[in-house]
């Protein structure tokens, strides 16, 4: 008798389970399809953009004065790194003149 009161027990206990995992299953499956509706209509009517702010690119101020000073920062950054670059070809043709005796525009057979 006690295998039956145990068996309809676990299955009154299982019944239940099953049906609160499937309540809770349907009830956000609706709250999120609701969800969506909601905003696939907000996606396909926008509200009017009386009150949106300005895009980012119009809310940045130029000023001139900025501007030029960069240009003028990498023009003189660019005229060292071209100093360097003819110090460096320099280097390699005093060292050529040197050690071998050649310069380094000639060709040495």
């Amino acid at each position: 008798m006690s295998f039956i009161f145990g068996t309809l027990s676990g299955a009154l206990v299982a019944g239940g389970a099953y049906y609160g995992f499937s309540n809770l299953i349907q009830t956000r499956t609706q709250t999120h399809r609701r969800d969506l509706h909601t905003l696939s209509q907000r996606l396909l009517n926008p509200p009017s953009a009386l009150n949106a702010p300005a895009p980012a690119a119009a809310r940045i101020a130029h000023d001139a004065f900025s501007a030029q000073l960069k240009e003028r920062w990498n023009q003189e950054i660019g005229g060292i790194f071209q100093i360097s670059r003819e110090w460096a070809a320099k280097g390699a043709d005093w060292g050529k003149r040197t050690l071998y005796g050649v310069s380094g525009g000639q060709k040495h057979a």
